[in-house]
């Protein structure tokens, strides 16, 4: 019988059956995650590689030819190429529209690239879309639940889903939801009867406490109050301290960008045109007073947009 330490230092037993090639053909659920998330954390790669990534879709609009309408297509992504290292938050901002979801449901792999490739700790999405599911978790702006369940009921079947045991999820459940200021009075109503920041705060709980190797945030403190913002801030950011966690952020809000963000990404019309931390995108922006609203707007053309409309 083998023993593996989980993330809280408690011994974990099962029965792990390697293949000639050392792959694990055969363990409890939670330990496989850990053995894959560790080898996956130890092989040197980043832990995310975009490279080349385009994405079409069709335009609702089109011309009518008989029976059908030609839709024209267009990239919500063009080659698109970046990458984020080991224990980074890196965050994207841009316009409604530029691609910041449409990556994100990429890399989480609920889509599938046109052209280009993908990585998540070196596993290829498109390849081996079961192996990232193991390493990732995400956090969208709008969370799906089972609306009628209760919030400890959503959080109980997800835990199950990635494998944790009933007390482990139980007490990982109950600490974050008192670090992020979530009433535990309120867990037990159905999740209909919440409000928007309140299930986003269920949501994160649900994401964070799984421990993934590589994080995916859209918009996750959207319809949160200041407080409940920075709480949830506080919380990703130990998660990279104390677990060493990855973070991809896309996010509007320029102070939580500039708060949490090692380096951002500024994704326009499908395209990241310029990259840094927030310090090099304002000096970039025209000096260094400048900030990272200054080099949103500079590298968008928002602010000529803004003066050509009066605005």
């Amino acid at each position: 019988m083998d023993r593996v330490k989980n993330s809280e230092g408690r011994k974990v037993e099962g029965r792990l059956e390697a293949s000639s090639t050392g792959t694990v053909e055969r363990a409890g659920p939670e330990r496989e995650s850990l053995v894959r998330a560790a080898e996956a954390m130890d092989d040197g790669r980043p832990a995310l590689k975009v490279d080349g990534l385009t994405k079409r879709f069709p335009r609702p609009e089109g011309k009518r030819h008989g029976f059908w309408r030609r839709r024209p297509r267009f990239a919500a992504l063009a080659a698109v190429t970046f990458a984020v290292e080991r224990g980074e938050i890196f965050g994207l901002i841009g316009m409604n529209g530029s691609g910041k979801s449409t990556l994100i449901r990429i890399v989480s792999t609920l889509l599938v690239p046109d052209e280009g490739q993908v990585k998540v700790f070196g596993v290829d999405v498109e390849g081996e879309p079961a192996r990232v599911r193991e390493l990732i978790n995400r956090v969208a702006v709008d969370a799906a639940f089972f609306k009628v369940l209760s919030g400890s009921e959503n959080l109980r079947y997800a835990a199950r889903l990635y494998g944790l045991a009933p007390r482990v999820a139980r007490e990982r459940y109950d600490g974050l939801l008192t670090r992020i200021g979530f009433d535990p009075k309120r867990l037990g109503d159905q999740v209909k009867s919440l409000s928007r920041g309140e299930r986003q705060k269920v949501a994160a709980t649900r994401a964070l406490m799984s421990a993934p190797a590589l994080l995916l945030l859209d918009e996750p403190t959207t319809g949160l109050d200041p407080r409940s913002k920075r709480e949830v801030q506080r919380v990703i950011r130990e998660m990279r301290d104390e677990a060493g966690t990855t973070v991809l952020l896309t996010t509007h809000d320029m102070e939580e960008a500039e708060r949490l963000c090692d380096r951002v990404g500024i994704l326009h019309e499908g395209r990241i045109v310029t990259i840094g931390t927030p310090a090099e995108l304002g000096e970039r922006a025209g000096g260094r007073s400048r900030t990272l609203e200054d080099a949103f707007l500079k590298f968008t053309g928002a602010e000529w947009l803004g003066e050509e409309n009066g605005g």
